[in-house]
């Protein structure tokens, strides 16, 4: 038995939102004390098997999604857990609450999460700040630190092209590369920008200010077929160096559940269904990240053969603890 199948029905005794406060707590604990990290991250056992993916060197495949860490809090804390890379954020220009609490729910029954966080950050500049504190201190964690950047809840959907610019102009000299979420359900209005227009203005916006970073889109589940096809195109053409697929499910709609965007193990088919159409689509080059109900090597594999060059957690930590990626890169070391 894992110490954190002992602590888990602890966190699970709290609201979902307060005991990923307390977790992030911890990482950010860890984050500061590199000693502690360094000895965490000998403990996890990660194996290693660094693959060059859109111009970057990653330790291992396994990253965290964004929306874990919005405000970089701790990206020392996740190397030390195994991870080959994190994507922090979603920031935006401005700092925002977020949406009204509670919005953070599990579904214990089916290992899943339910959300309506709100993109709820310190804003672009915080970030910045931060990142570059630890680059000083010597805190910045050897592997890549990507940044997911959206537009805050009160800007004109209209404008959201220069929300997307601007928190990119800020955070891409600390990021090694960026990320577009138009993918959220939480955001009012945030998915009518998964057309190829939209789309491709927000690409070539973020690339311009970009500094040459690798940008690549964030993706809702429901998005297929010639719709999907048609935003790729648009993406790629516009520059992105790849798609991450998927974002959460979008939920709450007289399904009877909470409102929302819907996370883990429910999510796990169709997030892998979606990495598969979209390889088909694009092809070998662009970049794929596939996110969505990763919780064991079993289901890590079946995102990579579906094309996916690396994956992402999320949910998956709240149910099997933070070592759950070194557990997954281990096992894929084996599996080849």
């Amino acid at each position: 038995m894992t110490l954190y199948r002992l602590i888990r029905p602890l966190l699970f005794s709290l609201d979902a939102e307060r005991a990923h406060d307390f977790a992030m707590s911890f990482a950010g604990f860890v984050n500061r004390s590199p000693r502690f990290a360094r000895l965490l991250h000998w403990w996890s056992g990660v194996v290693d098997r660094p693959k060059q993916v859109a111009g970057l060197t990653f330790p291992n495949v396994v990253g965290l999604a964004a929306g874990m860490d919005k405000n970089a809090v701790a990206p020392a804390a996740w190397h030390a857990f195994g991870f080959g890379f994190v994507e922090l954020g979603t920031v935006t220009p401005r700092p925002q609450p977020g949406n009204e609490k509670p919005r953070m729910f599990r579904e214990t029954a089916n290992q899943a999460l339910i959300n309506r966080m709100g993109f709820n950050n310190h804003g672009a500049f915080a970030v910045h700040r931060k990142l570059e504190g630890d680059e000083q201190a010597g805190l910045r964690p050897p592997f890549p630190i990507g940044i997911s950047v959206g537009k805050n809840k009160d800007t004109p959907i209209e404008q959201a092209a220069e929300d997307f610019a601007t928190a990119a102009e800020i955070v891409a000299p600390v990021a090694d590369f960026l990320s577009i979420n138009i993918s959220s359900p939480n955001t009012a209005g945030l998915r009518s920008l998964q057309t190829a227009a939209a789309a491709s203005e927000l690409v070539s916006n973020v690339v311009a200010v970009g500094g040459g970073k690798p940008v690549l889109v964030k993706l809702a589940p429901e998005l297929d077929g010639d719709d999907l096809s048609t935003v790729l195109d648009a993406c790629l053409s516009a520059g992105a160096a790849g798609i991450i697929a998927t974002n959460t499910l979008a939920v709450g709609n007289g399904d009877g559940r909470q409102q929302g965007g819907l996370s883990g193990r429910p999510l796990r088919e169709v997030s892998r269904s979606r990495v598969a159409e979209i390889r088909k689509h694009v092809g070998d080059k662009p970049a794929v990240i596939g996110c969505g109900g990763i919780d064991d090597v079993d289901s890590a594999k079946a995102m990579l053969d579906a094309g996916a060059d690396l994956i992402q957690l999320y949910t998956g930590l709240v149910y099997k603890g933070p070592f759950l990626p070194a557990r997954i890169a281990r096992g894929l070391g084996r599996v080849g």
